[in-house]
């Protein structure tokens, strides 16, 4: 069997499918599921209650395209694409608008230095035909009033826009359980259960057992610690810590609009008047402790910025876990376990990436079929990684 299809029960026989995390990966692609398969999803914690929750819900494949990540940048910008359909279909199943808005981000320069580094990434960007452009310091002023005095001008993207991602889980969430799925929260998967090389389904913590037909490993930055797999078919991610706060603004008289990107903190507005803050990256395993340096941090980054932050409330702080890989890129498709696909790795790019990503992983379920969109993504790929490593090595 190739290593881009996987054997799947006839559809006709409604396949039994086991999704292990409800976060929005894993809720979006069980809502994708049903109506063509039993679904059923597993979350050690309460749904949408992990990343999804930490989240920002930026959706920037343009302004945060680097180089070398060519690939990554066509699915975000894929997936990007789809996000207008998505947010209203969503709406339509659910009565919840998760609030996608289209004003666009800014990339601020505050110094000459600043506007240099922009350039240099803006000269790749372009000749990849994103569009981007840069913007003089009183066009950036005019956008936002509320800037600091002394600014350099800043690069503007129009099409990288944002949901609110906590009413986005939520409208996963009542949207696969309005089309048939089960979500059983506080049910820790512990292992994946593997019979004669092929998963068969899953282990709770309470050793119940679960039959099903395909397994989605969708477990965010705890998806290497489910067991019953060979350590060659878990999939390298760890977690990647962000501290974030948010403050209040008067929803009628924002003093921000614009998703502002600083030198090194992002600011998101949200229609409710909160303006969230973040986010650090730590690696610091599952550290939930919020910190004084990395609250500084941000309000200093923040503040520089936006000066008129010094008069908002501070109404939440928080720590959320990016599922990092080992080249921040996602890891989607099959593995060399029959059954069992993959959908976890996605870093800062959950929430961007949520509908291609659903809409890849549920194809690729009922149909064995692998979206090219994903096709570069797959667990192989560290593998390969490893041999030529190990090449290197011996030749050394």
């Amino acid at each position: 069997m190739s290593a881009t299809s996987i054997a799947v029960p006839s559809i006709a026989k409604r396949p039994r499918v086991a999704v292990i995390g409800a976060g929005v990966v894993g809720l979006g692609i069980a809502w994708r599921l049903t109506g063509r398969a039993d679904v059923t999803v597993f979350d050690r914690g309460k749904a949408g209650a992990g990343a999804s929750h930490a989240a920002a819900g930026m959706l920037a494949a343009c302004c945060e395209a680097e180089p070398g990540e060519e690939d990554l940048i066509a699915l975000g910008r894929d997936s990007q694409a789809r996000w207008p359909g998505f947010a209203e279909e969503l709406r339509r199943a659910t009565g919840v608008d998760v609030e996608l808005r289209d004003e666009g981000t800014l990339v601020l320069a505050l110094t000459a230095d600043d506007a240099a580094s922009i350039a240099h990434h803006l000269e790749f960007q372009q000749k990849l035909g994103l569009p981007l452009e840069w913007i003089n310091a009183a066009a950036t002023r005019k956008r936002e009033p509320h800037l600091a005095g002394k600014i350099a001008g800043a690069l503007f993207s129009p099409q990288d826009h944002q949901v609110d991602n906590r009413k986005l889980a939520e409208a996963l969430r009542v949207a696969a359980t309005n089309a048939g799925a089960e979500i059983r929260e506080h049910h820790p998967v512990k292992e994946i259960s593997v019979a004669a090389g092929r998963a068969t389904g899953v282990v709770l913590e309470d050793g119940t057992s679960v039959t099903a037909d395909a397994v989605v490993l969708a477990a965010g930055a705890w998806s290497r610690s489910i067991a019953g797999l060979p350590p060659d078919r878990r999939p390298p991610v760890r977690p990647v810590k962000g501290q974030m706060l948010a403050l209040k603004m008067d929803p009628a008289a924002p003093i921000l609009t614009h998703v502002l990107w600083t030198p090194k903190a992002y600011l998101v507005p949200r229609r409710d008047g909160r303006l969230l803050i973040g986010a650090t990256t730590e690696e610091r395993g599952f550290d939930t402790s919020l910190t004084a340096g990395g609250m500084l941090s941000l309000l200093e980054s923040a503040w520089r910025a936006l000066p008129g932050i010094e008069e908002l409330a501070i109404v939440e702080s928080w720590v959320g876990f990016r599922p990092g890989s080992r080249d921040d890129a996602p890891i989607l498709g099959t593995t060399g376990t029959k059954g069992l696909i993959l959908a976890t790795g996605h870093h800062r790019n959950g929430i961007l990436l949520t509908p291609a990503t659903a809409d890849a992983i549920a194809r690729l379920v009922l149909t064995g079929e692998t979206d090219p969109t994903i096709a570069g993504f797959g667990l192989a790929r560290f593998a390969q990684e490893d041999l030529t490593r190990k090449k290197t090595w011996i030749s050394a």
